[in-house]
């Protein structure tokens, strides 16, 4: 049983250090319907758009890895208070939207969400 639960723990830590990179964050974006990318603040930074507004700003030279996403304005707080790796928006309205660094401590699927949230608080009944 021991070896079961070791073997369970090591399975969790690893997926946990599961980290997404830059391309892979863009092309989840760009699968969300009616989505573009766009470069209008130069070519460091890609903004993803849904109905000509945008929900993911993506820097390309953040090391680690991050970006802006649209979120609840209670809920961007509460995950703020929850994880280091969620700070209010650079550059953006703190209130409505967060960054997230990209540094392993949020699953893959926690960043797809991230991004699926702010997908639909900005896109017209889709």
């Amino acid at each position: 049983m021991a070896l079961l639960i070791r073997h369970y723990d090591l399975s969790l830590t690893l997926q946990l250090k599961i980290v997404m990179d830059v391309e892979q964050l863009r092309e989840y974006s760009l699968m969300k319907p009616g989505a573009e990318e766009t470069l209008p603040f130069g070519p460091d930074n890609i903004v993803f758009k849904v109905d000509g507004k945008m929900f993911m700003l993506l820097s390309l030279d953040a090391q680690p890895t991050q970006f802006n996403v649209k979120c609840d304005p209670e809920y961007a707080v509460e995950l703020r208070e929850q994880y280091s790796g969620i700070l209010p928006g650079y550059h953006m309205n703190k209130k409505h939207w967060n960054t997230i660094i990209v540094d392993g401590t949020l699953t893959a699927n926690q960043l797809k969400g991230f991004i699926k949230d702010s997908y639909f608080l900005v896109a017209k009944r889709r």
